[in-house]
C-alpha cells in the first residue's frame, strides 16, 4: 500500500519568502495570482486551478501536517486523499483529524476534529504522522456520509483495476465493522453489500446506485465485447438478459494528458466515436450519458427507458 506523500503543486510559504512583506502576499491574492490555502502557506492560482479537487486536498493536509507542533491521526477526507480515495463532489476546507473520545476543544481553523477515539482503529505510519488505513478510511466515511457517498468510497478503496493494485479488500473492512462498531454503523453494511471492486471511476459508482434507486434490474459490471481488428471494449454496465450495454461518457478521456497519451483531443473524440459505433453492432442497444443526467434522476430514467431498459418504478419528476 502506497500512501501519497509528495505535494502535487509547488507551495510557496511566508517564512520562505525572504523579502515578501504580509501588504505584498495580500496584494499578490487580490490581484489573483496567487491562492492561501491555509495560513502562511500560498500557491499559484493557475496551478492550482489545474489540479484535481482531491489533489487540492491533499495539498492542504500535507501543509497542515507540516505545520503541527505534534503529531496527528488523519482520518476521513485527509485519509483519503493520501491514500487516493476519490469522491464525487467538494472536498472540506479543513483537514480531518482522530481524537479521543474524552478531548474537548472545537475545531480550528484548519483541522476539523472527531473525538472518535482509537479502540479498534487501524492506523498507519505517514510523513511522521498516523492514517487511518484505506479499509477504515472508507468505513469511516461510509458511517459518516448518504448511501450514494458511502459507496463510492468502499469501491475507491477496493478498486482492483487501480493502479498498483486495489488498497484493500471487502472482507477486510467486514472485520473492521466487528473491531470498530458503534453508533452511526447502522447503515454502513448496507452499502458494504452493494460496494464492488469493478467500479473504475466515481461516477460510474454513483450511476450504479441511481440505476438501483430508478428500479432498473441489476447490472453485470465491466462485461468485455471483442470489437473488429482485435480489439476489445469493455462497458460499465450491461444489462443481459436485454442486451443492452450502458456508459457514463465522462469528459476526462478528451483531455486529461494521462489519458490521452500523446493523442490530441479531436483524435480521442474520434476514437471513442469509432468504438461506441462498433460496439452498437455487437449488442440490441447501448445507452450513454453524461453528468447532467446523474444530477437529474429523471434525465437518466428517461435515456434508459427510451433506448427499452424497463423499469420497475415510475419516473421521477425533473428537478427544477
Amino acid at each position: 500500500m502506497k500512501l501519497r506523500t509528495e505535494h502535487p503543486i509547488v507551495v510557496h510559504r511566508r517564512r520562505d519568502l525572504e523579502g515578501a512583506s504580509d501588504r505584498g502576499l495580500h496584494a499578490s491574492v487580490q490581484s489573483g495570482s496567487f491562492r492561501r490555502i491555509v495560513a502562511g502557506s500560498y500557491v499559484s492560482s493557475e496551478e492550482w486551478t489545474a489540479l484535481t479537487p482531491i489533489d487540492r486536498h491533499l495539498a492542504r493536509v500535507l501543509e497542515v501536517a507540516d505545520r503541527a507542533r505534534a503529531p496527528l491521526v488523519l482520518t476521513h477526507s485527509a485519509a483519503a486523499a493520501v491514500h487516493g480515495i476519490d469522491r464525487v463532489g467538494s472536498w472540506p476546507t479543513r483537514v480531518d483529524v482522530r481524537i479521543p473520545k474524552t478531548t474537548g476543544g472545537r475545531s480550528s481553523g484548519a483541522t476539523r476534529r472527531h473525538a472518535l477515539g482509537f479502540e479498534g482503529v487501524e492506523l498507519i505510519e505517514w510523513r511522521g504522522h498516523l492514517v487511518t488505513s484505506a479499509a477504515q478510511t472508507a468505513l469511516d466515511l461510509a458511517a459518516a456520509s448518504d448511501f450514494t457517498a458511502g459507496v463510492i468510497a468502499l469501491d475507491q478503496a477496493q478498486w482492483s483495476n487501480r493502479r498498483g493494485g486495489a488498497l484493500t479488500d471487502i472482507g477486510h473492512v467486514r472485520d473492521l465493522i466487528d473491531k470498530n462498531w458503534r453508533r452511526g454503523f447502522a447503515r454502513v453494511p448496507r452499502a458494504v453489500d452493494f460496494s464492488t471492486h469493478l467500479a473504475d471511476s466515481v461516477r460510474e459508482s454513483e450511476g450504479r446506485v441511481l440505476i438501483a434507486r430508478l428500479g432498473f434490474p441489476p447490472p453485470v459490471l465491466q462485461r468485455e465485447f471483442r470489437l473488429p481488428g482485435g480489439r476489445t471494449a469493455r462497458t460499465d454496465y450491461y444489462f443481459e438478459k436485454y442486451d443492452h450495454a450502458a456508459e457514463f461518457d465522462g469528459t476526462g478521456k478528451y483531455f486529461d494528458p494521462d489519458i490521452l497519451q500523446g493523442r490530441t483531443p479531436r483524435q480521442a473524440l474520434l476514437e471513442e466515436k469509432d468504438r461506441a459505433d462498433a460496439l452498437r453492432r455487437q449488442v440490441a442497444c447501448l445507452s450513454r450519458w453524461r453528468t447532467p443526467a446523474h444530477k437529474d434522476p429523471a434525465e437518466l430514467y428517461d435515456i434508459l427507458t427510451a433506448d427499452g431498459l424497463p423499469s420497475r418504478l415510475p419516473r421521477p419528476r425533473r428537478r427544477s
